[in-house]
């Protein structure tokens, strides 16, 4: 993985330095070609890192993103992580070969709510290794409305084990999404070559710098312009500095 940027709270940045932390999301069910364009357009005007898509998107997404710099990501055995092993090796394979360059699992919440960790951790093994024989990036999503505290540490210190690339809070489809506490227990679980991604009611500027601070590299929103519009007035005023 390329060098990444880290923030810590008081650093003055700039509007592209949140743009970089965005993954668009576009993963609501009733989405329309139409909108999956002008999504693509959004990114594209705001330099996001990244858009999120369904599987089945990957054709149209790839295309319109051909040469802008801003990255195809999907999702796997989503919103649930209930998938068998070998079909969340297959999606995550064939999303790679038609043009993903990053796949956010979901994993199997319910084996590991159950203590099956061994379950748990050689799924997510086998997993990555799919991923990264085909020079992609894994993220798995550990769906914190349902852990504990010291489930989430455990979860992660898993994942690292399993060779992820990233671990992530949510899929915005439970009870509630990311928090400042579970994205800094998070980024404090794994080491620095694990990285973290926030996702699920991220809103707002501020709660993306919040996360920033807590040590996310990425944010996963639905939100992208009013965030970033709102960080271009700040940054034109001189006020756009990372804070809690």
């Amino acid at each position: 993985m390329e060098t990444i940027k880290t923030y810590k709270v008081g650093d003055k940045i700039t509007a592209y330095d949140v743009a970089q932390t965005i993954d668009h999301s576009l993963l609501r069910p009733d989405i329309t070609v139409k909108e999956l364009v002008e999504g693509c357009d959004i990114a594209k005007k705001y330099n996001c890192v990244s858009v999120c898509v369904r599987p089945s998107d990957l054709p149209i997404v790839v295309k319109e993103l051909d040469g802008s710099g801003v990255l195809v990501t999907t999702v796997a055995s989503f919103p649930h992580g209930v998938c068998t092993t070998e079909t969340k090796v297959f999606e995550t394979q064939d999303a790679i070969r038609k043009g993903a360059k990053e796949v956010d699992v979901v994993m199997n919440i319910g084996r590991f709510l159950s203590g099956e960790y061994d379950y748990v951790e050689e799924e997510l093994t086998a997993i990555a290794k799919a991923a990264h024989d085909l020079g992609g990036l894994i993220k798995v999503i550990l769906e914190i409305h349902y852990l504990t505290p010291e489930q989430i540490k455990k979860a992660c210190q898993i994942a690292e084990r399993a060779g992820m690339d990233f671990v992530k809070t949510s899929t915005g489809y439970a009870g509630s999404g990311a928090t400042v506490e579970a994205i800094k227990l998070m980024r404090a679980s794994v080491s620095p070559k694990v990285q973290v991604k926030a996702s699920g009611g991220i809103r707002t500027l501020d709660m993306s710098l919040a996360v920033m601070a807590a040590g996310a590299i990425r944010n996963g929103t639905r939100s992208t312009i009013a965030i970033l519009d709102e960080a271009l007035k700040r940054e034109k005023e001189g006020t756009l500095i990372i804070a809690e």
